[in-house]
């Protein structure tokens, strides 16, 4: 039997994706238990996490199951991620034995891995993740990588359905936010194509040369077309594209054409400290309620204000939790004995 990992939401049906987030929404009533008895996550975090780990340790349990993590360094081996490495120096086992091990021991094993090529054309490739998967023979699930989010995608989805009931031609904005290091572009891109997928029209708002991945644009576009109704546009005015908006994603990302180029990142992150979700700027959404959504960790008065974070349009903890419940119905319907 073929295995089905969870790369990318884009590579599940929109049935399927619909089906997740209806199950999600019965968990979250209390109405779906057990299913994961007697059935085993190895989770492999190459980088650090609040959330994704918490979220998913306390989904297994409340199934039935148990969770493994493991920090490659710190209790585990050093992980060598280099195809044909000559392993000579500080990495002491290779992800070929420690993906194939692992998927002896666990139903399903769950991997983050931040961008760590000097480059973005090979950033963008997901080595690290697509390895695990290509040498582990039960399913995969991305924890985060260079490219995705799926699981923060699908709790923003769920959390825009939850709040907006109906999303289809509702407005949708995006905006960059000053940040004091350039980050991956996984959860802008995650968060856009959730809202594109809902036919909502989406604005991503940033300043001139923050680009994202062409192909990444590419298929936030397609995605709209398919879901019919929405649109996606561009624009290089915060202040102007949260005017009439029912949605606010506040989220920094480095411009992948700065990407491996820390020289010119700087100089370019100095000139947009302003860019800031604020309450006065917020005023201008629809009606002065526009929700505001943020995938946290979030850099307090840097990217958001005290006064937007702690206010009544703030969603962010409710997003969080949200994490929980999208990803104990995916579990379920990955590896679950019934649902």
């Amino acid at each position: 039997m073929t295995k089905r990992d969870f790369l990318a939401v884009e590579d599940w049906s929109p049935a399927e994706v619909e089906a997740l987030l209806t199950l999600a929404a019965r968990i979250k009533r209390g109405e779906v238990t057990g299913g994961l008895e007697r059935k085993v996550l190895a989770m492999v975090f190459l980088d650090p996490s609040l959330r994704t780990r918490t979220s998913f340790e306390t989904g297994m349990f409340l199934h039935g199951g148990h969770a493994v993590v493991l920090e490659p360094g710190k209790g585990s081996w050093p992980l060598e991620t280099e195809d044909g490495a000559v392993m000579d120096r500080d990495t002491v086992e290779h992800v070929t034995e420690a993906a194939r091990v692992l998927g002896r021991y666990a139903d399903a094993l769950a991997v983050r891995a931040f961008p760590r090529a000097s480059d973005w054309a090979t950033a963008r490739q997901d080595v690290v993740l697509r390895q695990f998967a290509r040498h582990c023979d039960k399913p995969v699930i991305n924890l985060e990588s260079s490219r995705r989010h799926p699981c923060q995608e699908l709790a923003d989805a769920f959390t825009l359905r939850e709040r907006l009931g109906g999303t289809r031609g509702k407005k949708f904005v995006l905006t960059w936010a000053w940040h004091p290091k350039a980050l991956p572009t996984a959860v802008p891109v995650s968060a856009a194509l959730a809202a594109a997928r809902m036919g909502m029209d989406v604005t991503i708002a940033a300043p001139e040369g923050c680009d994202l991945d062409p192909e990444d644009m590419q298929r936030i576009r397609a995605l709209s077309g398919e879901a019919g109704g929405g649109s996606v546009s561009m624009v290089h005015d915060q202040a102007a594209a949260i005017a009439g908006a029912d949605a606010v994603y506040a989220k920094s990302w480095g411009p992948v054409s700065l990407y491996g180029n820390p020289g010119a990142q700087r100089p370019w992150f100095d000139r947009h400290r302003d860019w800031k979700l604020t309450a006065e700027r917020l005023r201008s959404s629809r009606g002065g309620k526009g929700i505001v959504m943020h995938c946290l960790p979030v850099r307090r008065n840097v990217e958001i204000d005290d006064a937007v974070l702690d206010g009544p349009n703030s969603l962010v903890v409710d997003q969080a939790e949200n994490r929980l419940h999208v990803q104990r119905a995916l579990l379920l319907m990955m590896i679950g004995s019934r649902r």
